[in-house]
């Protein structure tokens, strides 16, 4: 990565506001522990261990920032990774954009990272940085699809849904974080896709939708999004693995 001299600075925002249900009743999804500590020590512990990242902001619940403070300052980072956390929003749009508004003035390059993604690899996470400072204004890590995918017409809940067409998955890509961007770029879609409320469902989209253009990097299949109980038993098993290899 380049040195301390480099005109190039980044910062990563973790929005970690939402209530997690789809892994059931108890503390926001990314308070739930795993390997012994809270979620989002995982994911931010993610971004710190990049030697680019000089900033974490952990956009928190709106009703549980003094929470994930102590928690933060309980799990010390490196030295070189300062952090700071800010209430959130009502949504994720909401929430990425009061992160944007607590960086401080020089952080060129922005990471947008899912506290649900907590085991991300380093190598991901330096590669996005790199393409970003490369030149690229919206960078994507994402992973080839295993799986044929049918588009379908919606229907209700347990009701059969009439497919529509079969996409040719060679050309699809499952998306993961942190996302990269130059921190221009995002503060326009912000600024202006974020206003309507509308389409997307990531920054990326945001970037897409005000027709800047957004590449695809090579993802990993360590960082996926714990979503649902099972996800949770996996990643407890990747980071016994890692423990046990000493890669922790």
């Amino acid at each position: 990565m380049p040195d301390e001299a480099s005109p190039h600075r980044t910062a990563a925002v973790i929005p970690a506001a939402g209530r997690g249900v789809r892994l059931g009743p108890g503390a926001p999804k990314a308070l739930r522990a795993l390997g012994g500590a809270p979620m989002l020590i995982h994911a931010v512990r993610a971004m710190a261990a990049s030697r680019a990242v000089e900033l974490v902001v952990v956009v928190a619940p709106s009703d549980g920032a003094p929470e994930v403070k102590n928690l933060l300052d309980a799990h010390p980072l490196p030295d070189r990774t300062d952090y700071v956390v800010v209430p959130g929003g009502d949504t994720r749009q909401e929430s990425v954009a009061l992160g944007l508004k607590a960086l401080p003035d020089g952080i060129t390059t922005v990471l947008v990272h899912d506290a649900a993604r907590p085991l991300v690899p380093v190598d991901v996470v330096d590669a996005v940085v790199e393409t970003v400072r490369a030149g690229a204004q919206a960078v994507v890590p994402a992973l080839p699809l295993a799986d044929t995918v049918k588009q379908v017409e919606p229907r209700g809940e347990g009701v059969p849904e009439p497919v529509i067409a079969t996409p040719d998955r060679s050309t699809l890509r499952a998306v993961q974080t942190p996302q990269g961007f130059e921190r221009g770029v995002l503060q326009l879609a912000h600024d202006t896709i974020g206003h309507t409320g509308e389409g997307a469902t990531d920054c990326a989209g945001m970037v897409e939708r005000l027709g800047s253009p957004v590449v695809v990097v090579p993802g990993h299949e360590e960082a996926f999004k714990v979503t649902r109980p099972l996800d949770l038993v996996l990643a407890e098993s990747v980071l016994a693995r890692r423990r046990a290899n000493d890669e922790f």
